[in-house]
C-alpha cells in the first residue's frame, strides 16, 4: 500500500511541474524565460512521473520502456531549446537589452566583415 502512495505522490508532483511548465510558456514574455519554462520543469516532471509509474507497476518491462523515454527527453529538450533561442536571436525577437553577454553579436560582425 505504501508503494502506491509513493508512486501517487511522485506522479502528482511531476504533473504539477509539467503544469507549471505549460503555464510558464503562456505567461512569460521573453524567449529565454519561455525556453527555461519549456525545458527545466517539464523534464523533471517527466522523470518524476516515470519513476512513479515504474514504482506503481513494479515490473522490469516498465522500467525498460521508461528509461529510453527519459533518455530521449534529456537529449532532445536542450537541443530544441537551443534551436528556439538561436532562431529568436536571428529573427531579432530576442530582447538584447537584457542580455549580459552577447557572444553571437561579435561572431556576426566578423562574418559580415568577411562576406
Amino acid at each position: 500500500m505504501s508503494w502506491y502512495l509513493v508512486a501517487l505522490v511522485l506522479v502528482l508532483i511531476g504533473a504539477l511541474l509539467c503544469l507549471t511548465a505549460s503555464i510558464g510558456l503562456l505567461r512569460f514574455r521573453d524567449v529565454p524565460s519561455r525556453i527555461h519554462a519549456a525545458t527545466k520543469p517539464q523534464v523533471l516532471g517527466l522523470i518524476l512521473i516515470s519513476i512513479g509509474v515504474a514504482i506503481a507497476l513494479q515490473s522490469w518491462a516498465a522500467v525498460a520502456f521508461l528509461i529510453p523515454v527519459v533518455i530521449i527527453q534529456l537529449a532532445t529538450a536542450p537541443l530544441s531549446a537551443h534551436m528556439a533561442g538561436r532562431q529568436s536571436y536571428r529573427n531579432g525577437t530576442l530582447d538584447s537589452a537584457h542580455l549580459i553577454r552577447d557572444e553571437l553579436d561579435r561572431d556576426r560582425e566578423v562574418l559580415e566583415d568577411e562576406g
